[in-house]
């Protein structure tokens, strides 16, 4: 990056700021993107996995929002990112016989509407109205004095993280520069213009200079100490929103679909995946240090509480495997900046707070994408409309011959005596790079055996995570890549020496780097664990701070007081 002047550097590793470094590379861009810590470090990991239009923002009257949400989910589902994107059932329980059923209704239908409007055909099924028993059969967990009826419909569930990777991945198959564990500890200013940054690697400490026409900040709840990097004392001002989640077995409750509840202070969903259930989320104010946000014992029994409103076999806490939570980046109404100025939509927007420099901030995973249209658009200005963004038809590694991939698999299962189960889910995860993950095992037959306390991920996918996407430290691979941090209750730690040993022979660590990698993890699944049985969240944060990270950076606060 600091060979010579960039057109564009991203700052922030999450899915706006990879997205934006993709959209700028496939526009022939010269673009560079950095995160101070692993892709996916903040809000991007945390979500409730779900790619969706928001249905409940129909009965908020927003339309425009829910199209374009829908129309994103249809992108992803059918070009962009299939083999991550997967579509997804709900049952919306029904309580009041005729004027819920009849409401609900007109509202889950204009959903259908709009999203076979805006993806031009219909990527999902239709709604579906059960009666009661209907819809016990499909979800025989539910109370059954809980509901009278219910309306299925179709939204779709991601893999976040993955997501991020790929689309860093992919920028730099189309050129773009992209670093982890970097940070950009200062913006360079000629006058008032932004002309560059200082970026810190912080493997090394090593401080670069790194020119570039403009510099775009992504860095969600971060965003107004990263426009105050160059000196700007306008811009955007963000409040950070906690939203938790919890996963319970598979096996805990029985159901065909996922559940959709309207809750009194927002919504909930019990969504399905392989080997659990996702159930969230919360929505509260979160005034504590931002690097780690984690779940409190309070956190979890309201969503124990809204969970078995409607489930017969009540859920308790010795049924929880894991929790998550992260913090959703809220932009504060009237605060659009001192600089040009562009309200693109209510959930975000892009300003320029002074020259050289641009900020989006708001927003939700499933419109990454419009998002970082609009961002490199606002760069660009009047040129945008001479080289218009391309992502929309642009897929993500792993997409390219989905299909053609998909009718192979029984070919590579026999080569490498998989079950279908084993076959399938690394198709969920790879896509059409599912051979090149197996072709790993021909050079090492040990990297085709599954992880001891981890069956469900083979030993090539620790090797891939390294090798292909990025993976330097431990939590990398724990937190984004063979995801353990919330799918077993010790948090992977009876999988990490076993990881570890893989990444030792990838990275060439020695004994001691091993042991500080497996150490460092071990703190830090044991203070979560610890943080979740207080009850504030001033208790939690400062259980979950006693754990070190792996590569400290600089907290953004002190760099705002140096500059």
């Amino acid at each position: 990056m600091a060979e010579q002047e960039l057109d564009i550097l991203v700052v922030g590793g999450g899915v706006t700021g990879a997205g934006i470094v993709l959209d700028a590379a496939t526009r022939g861009l010269r673009t560079g993107i950095v995160e101070m810590r692993d892709w996916a470090s903040g809000t991007s990991q945390w979500s409730s996995k779900l790619v969706h239009g928001g249905l409940r923002y129909l009965y908020q009257l927003d339309f425009p929002l829910v199209a374009e949400a829908l129309r994103e989910r249809g992108t992803l589902l059918t070009t962009t990112a299939p083999h991550l994107v997967t579509a997804q059932p709900f049952l919306w329980p029904l309580k009041q016989r005729l004027i819920e059923r009849a409401y609900s209704a007109v509202g889950v239908g204009m959903y259908d509407a709009l999203s076979v409007a805006g993806s031009h055909g219909k990527t999902v099924p239709l709604q579906k109205h059960y009666g009661h028993k209907g819809a016990l059969e499909l979800v025989p967990s539910l109370d059954p004095k809980s509901l009278i009826g219910g309306i299925r419909f179709y939204d779709a569930r991601v893999d976040d993280a993955r997501l991020v990777i790929d689309l860093v991945r992919t920028a730099q198959g189309f050129g773009a520069l992209a670093a982890s564990r970097t940070q950009a500890t200062k913006f360079i200013t000629e006058g008032n213009k932004v002309v560059g940054a200082i970026l810190r690697d912080l493997e090394t400490g090593e401080d670069i200079e790194v020119r570039a026409k403009h510099v775009i900040g992504a860095t969600g709840v971060w965003t107004e100490e990263t426009e105050s990097l160059g000196g700007s004392e306008g811009g955007l001002k963000v409040l950070a929103s906690k939203g938790i989640h919890i996963v319970v077995p598979k096996e805990r409750i029985e159901g065909k679909t996922g559940v959709f509840l309207r809750t009194e202070k927002s919504v909930l969903f019990i969504i399905p995946w392989d080997r659990y259930w996702v159930i969230g989320t919360t929505d509260t104010k979160w005034h504590e240090q931002r690097d780690t946000p984690v779940a409190t014992a309070e956190d979890i029994d309201y969503v124990l509480g809204q969970a078995n409103s409607v489930l017969q076999d009540k859920l308790t806490r010795d049924d929880i495997i894991g929790t998550y939570a992260g913090l959703r980046p809220l932009l504060q109404p009237g605060t659009k900046g001192s600089g040009e100025s562009t309200k693109v939509s209510r959930e975000h927007t892009v300003t320029s707070p002074q020259p050289g420099l641009t900020v989006i901030a708001g927003g939700k995973l499933t419109t990454y994408r419009q998002m970082a249209e609009d961002a490199v658009d606002h760069v660009l200005g009047s040129k945008a409309k001479s080289t218009p963004s391309i992502t929309a038809t642009t897929p993500l590694v792993g997409a390219p011959g989905y299909e053609a991939a998909r009718r192979t698999l029984p070919q590579l299962s026999n080569r490498y005596r998989l079950t279908e189960d084993q076959i399938k889910h690394l198709f969920s995860r790879y896509g059409s790079e599912t051979a090149d993950v197996l072709a790993l095992t021909q050079e090492d037959s040990s990297l085709l055996t599954p992880l001891e306390h981890a069956g469900a991920y083979l030993r090539a996918e620790v090797a891939f995570a390294v090798r292909n996407e990025g993976a330097l430290h431990l939590e990398d691979v724990l937190l984004h890549r063979v995801r353990l941090d919330f799918e077993q209750p010790d948090r992977g730690m009876a999988a990490a020496p076993e990881i570890a040993d893989i990444m030792a022979t990838e990275l060439g660590w020695d004994e001691q780097t091993k042991e500080r990698e497996i150490k460092n993890w071990n703190d830090q699944a044991q203070a979560i664990l610890d943080a979740q049985e207080t009850r504030t969240d001033g208790e939690a944060s400062a259980l979950r701070e006693k754990a070190e990270e792996i590569v400290p950076v600089e907290r953004l606060s002190d760099l705002t007081a140096n500059n």
